[in-house]
């Protein structure tokens, strides 16, 4: 059973990494964002991953915050929206050799953890995306948590969406690292749910905003987990 376990994770690992070729090769003869869109709906499609959404998408939404769990979850976002997304993502990850070009070329903004000449150009990179009508989208953990609890958030988004006032969207993707996990080689085809809560627009003087979203954006993923049994 082990072999076929491995043979399945190493199928689905293939895939993902044609749909990432797929979306280098056809970038410069598409639209933008639809070499994103295509190459994410070709990984949904041959890993089996059908998508639950729950809620709707704010029309004015200017930046999404998810939590992070797996690999695909980048992909399912990428499906679930058509709006063009500027994906927030470390520097070190923009030098990977194939794997930064994913990110180059959408023109995806970098940013270097504890870095304060690094948050300074997340506020200009930010500005110019959005100038751009595109929408900033960022994991806040800054890292993937598999377990089922989020980690504390981090300054970079809070700080990010008090400066522009942004209108922010939590969505939160339920235990999409049960389908797919690339430390532990584990891949098992099934739906994921993503929950789109109720969009608002950042007051900076409300102080207490964005611990209040990391407990709600917890309670949302405890209850899935607790009123559907097939989550678990």
């Amino acid at each position: 059973m082990k072999i076929v376990a491995r043979l399945k994770f190493y199928y689905a690992l293939a895939a993902i990494f044609i749909g990432m070729t797929l979306m280098i090769l056809i970038f410069p003869f598409v639209r933008k964002p639809w070499a994103q869109k295509i190459s994410s709906w070709f990984i949904r499609l041959f890993i089996f991953t059908p998508v639950h959404v729950k809620g709707s998408e704010d029309e004015g939404v200017q930046m999404f915050v998810l939590n992070h769990q797996s690999d695909i979850d980048i992909g399912i976002m990428e499906t679930i929206t058509r709006k063009d997304l500027a994906w927030v993502a470390k520097k070190e990850l923009f030098d990977v050799p194939f794997y930064g070009l994913l990110l180059k070329l959408p023109n995806d903004i970098p940013v270097e953890r504890e870095s304060k000449t690094s948050l300074i150009k997340l506020l200009k990179d930010a500005k110019d995306r959005l100038d751009d009508g595109r929408v900033i989208t960022i994991f806040p953990e800054g890292t993937r948590a598999p377990g089922g609890r989020m980690l504390p958030f981090k300054a970079g988004p809070k700080l990010l969406a008090e400066k522009y006032a942004l209108r922010v969207q939590p969505v939160v993707l339920i235990h999409t690292s049960e389908h797919f996990n690339i430390k532990t080689k584990h891949y098992a085809p099934g739906t994921v749910t993503a929950v789109y809560l109720e969009a608002f627009s950042v007051d900076k003087a409300d102080e207490g905003w964005y611990e209040r979203l990391h407990t709600q954006m917890q309670k949302i993923y405890d209850d899935e987990l607790s009123n559907h049994p097939r989550h678990r």
